[in-house]
């Protein structure tokens, strides 16, 4: 009985050993690694590197100078975009009211619609007043 037991504890353990080994460990997001100065953390899904170390019994993480440096460059291309825009926004009333055309380019044009519709009007008067059966036929 206690030959049975005791195989039967082993074929148990035996049995979880391999199943915890069988199971591979899912990759979190983050992948460490150490470094001399500390910790490198690798973010899985962005590809973004920081440097870690421990400070008073936490760790403390900061992106690497090279991403930090690519960073700002970003945040400063984005604030000069952002005040470029604004400047355009608050010029824009001022811009509106300078294309829209003077008094004497607006007289002149509605003068050459004027006489374009008087010559169309002359036109339409002049092919109602012909009597299509009276003119002569062309053979």
């Amino acid at each position: 009985m206690k030959n049975a037991a005791a195989i039967l504890l082993l074929g148990t353990g035996l049995a979880l050993a391999g199943g915890a080994s069988a199971q591979d460990p899912s990759p979190g997001r983050y992948s460490m690694q150490k470094s001399d100065t500390g910790i490198a953390r690798l973010d899985t899904q962005t590809g973004e590197v920081s440097l870690c170390q421990e400070k008073d019994g936490q760790l403390v993480c900061r992106m690497a100078a090279d991403e930090r440096a690519a960073f700002e460059q970003e945040l400063d291309l984005l604030t000069k975009r952002v005040e470029a825009l604004e400047k355009t926004a608050k010029a824009g009333e001022s811009v509106a009211k300078q294309d829209l055309p003077a008094e004497e380019e607006i007289d002149r044009a509605m003068g050459i619609m004027e006489r374009m519709m008087r010559r169309f009007m002359d036109i339409v008067k002049d092919l109602e007043g012909s009597d299509p059966a009276q003119e002569p036929q062309k053979t």
